[in-house]
């Protein structure tokens, strides 16, 4: 009776270890993505992977960082998809082989805050180069991302249209080199002048005496596209999974999903899979 007791307590003890093994391999059912930290920040991934998850069964585990460093992610393989803000940068990355094909999502803007009482005199210019070549004339605080992200990308575009060489170096440019919420919070703190992309200024809550100055430049536009890591190149990259994702992201429902999210009734960003030339 003791030896069947036992066989018992070992069947029992193998079916328990059965049972989180099988657990264990349905969470293994991941991948990583490498983002802006603009996607984190502004709440839309807490809002869309769930959805995504439910959905397929598939976690999506986010490393959010600057554009730049999320390209250099994927580029060592360290990420199964990449989601980020920079067309050209997002171009080169396929084309030196380390992604499968570019897929655009969904944009944006960006736009330029700063304190109300406004120092530089921008607020209602429709020319951002120009508004930043006043900041730099009136040397107000300017907070810069200076991380080689999408954003940080963007502004050193319009100090190149505005016929200005980057400040660097300047007692009133100030580079964070971190995430555009940690760039907001210094530029409300100081006060200073900085660009952001309006996803993360609308789920920002420290705005303080910060306010919209300068919107509705087209060259403000912000597009983002998703790439597969190159799984030819990386062959432990999760490629099935991966484009699962990324086929999700520019279906119908998916598109959706993006367009739903809003924060105090506004939308944050908005879908454009099927826009040619985007």
């Amino acid at each position: 009776m003791q030896i069947r007791s036992a066989l018992k307590n070992i069947a029992a003890a193998a079916a328990i270890v059965a049972a989180f093994s099988g657990s264990a391999t349905a969470q293994d059912r991941f991948i990583t993505v490498a983002s802006t930290t603009s996607t984190e920040q502004s709440g839309l991934f807490k809002y869309l992977l769930p959805i995504f998850t439910k959905k397929t069964g598939i976690e999506v585990r986010v490393v959010a960082q600057g554009t730049g460093q999320a390209l250099q992610t994927a580029s060592r393989g360290d990420a199964d998809v990449a989601l980020v803000h920079d067309t050209a940068s997002e171009k080169k990355f396929v084309e030196d082989g380390f992604g499968v094909k570019r897929y655009p999502v969904m944009y944006n803007d960006f736009i330029i805050v700063g304190p109300a009482a406004d120092p530089a005199k921008i607020k209602g210019m429709k020319d951002a180069p120009a508004a930043l070549a006043k900041i730099a004339a009136a040397q107000s605080i300017f907070v810069s991302r200076g991380d080689d992200s999408g954003t940080h990308k963007a502004e050193l575009r319009l100090w190149k249209m505005a016929g200005k060489d980057v400040p660097k170096g300047q007692t009133w440019y100030r580079e964070t080199g971190s995430g555009m919420g940690p760039t907001l919070n210094t530029a409300a703190g100081l006060p200073g002048y900085a660009l952001s992309d309006r996803g993360t200024w609308l789920a920002f809550q420290n705005k303080q005496d910060l306010t919209v100055l300068v919107e509705g430049d087209k060259r403000l536009f912000n597009q983002y596209g998703v790439i597969l890591v190159n799984p030819k190149k990386f062959p432990h990259v999760k490629a099935e999974w991966g484009q699962t994702f990324i086929d999700w992201l520019i279906s119908p429902e998916g598109q959706q999903a993006i367009a739903d999210y809003k924060i105090g009734g506004e939308q944050l960003f908005f879908p454009n899979a099927n826009e040619p030339g985007a």
